[in-house]
């Protein structure tokens, strides 16, 4: 698989991740999701889960099995995360590496192309679900609700570099988009 088609994610939400709802875990066939943590679940600041991520958690949970899959190598953030949310967890995954995302899929027990791997950033969440043949989403950064014109500087960076090398990756979206695959 070429550097093109392994950043190209399965599906682009023009949202955040509460945007993912069971109606679309149904609909590609998904009965888990490993979740990045910084900037897809919690603002890179915030140790605080929102309400609305909480209700979101227990809804998803109904219907998916959920695992927190971070690169922060900080055990006091990750695990008070994952404790408010009730949800394992490992940490320090260094994605694009498949080594965490396989042992999270593994402990669901469920098949690597049932599993979606969900996060912000293409050349770490999108590139190591796609090395290890997961469907992969991408969705909009948490923003830090403080900070008056959020930046993401890495990010814009990642999407215009792939968007370089023909990646498609549309700006912002109402709902979602589904992106073949080449």
């Amino acid at each position: 698989m070429s550097w093109t088609a392994n950043l190209q994610p399965d599906l682009i939400l023009g949202g955040s991740i509460i945007s993912i709802t069971p109606e679309l875990l149904q609909q590609y066939q998904l009965k888990g999701l490993i979740l990045d943590v910084d900037e897809t679940l919690v603002p890179i600041r915030e140790r605080q889960v929102s309400e609305e991520l909480l209700q979101w958690v227990e809804e998803i949970r109904q219907v998916a099995k959920l695992w927190l899959v971070s690169n922060n190598i900080s055990q006091n953030r990750i695990s008070k995360i994952a404790k408010s949310l009730d949800l394992p967890y490992l940490l320090g995954a260094g994605k694009p590496s498949r080594k965490k995302l396989r042992q999270a899929s593994q402990a669901m027990s469920l098949p690597v192309e049932q599993v979606a791997m969900v996060g912000d950033r293409l050349f770490t969440d999108v590139l190591a679900g796609n090395r290890l043949g997961m469907f992969t989403i991408l969705v909009e950064p948490m923003v830090d609700p403080a900070l008056t014109s959020p930046s993401h500087p890495l990010r814009n960076f990642e999407v215009w570099f792939s968007e370089l090398l023909g990646v498609s990756i549309s700006g912002k979206q109402q709902n979602f988009t589904q992106v073949e695959k080449s």
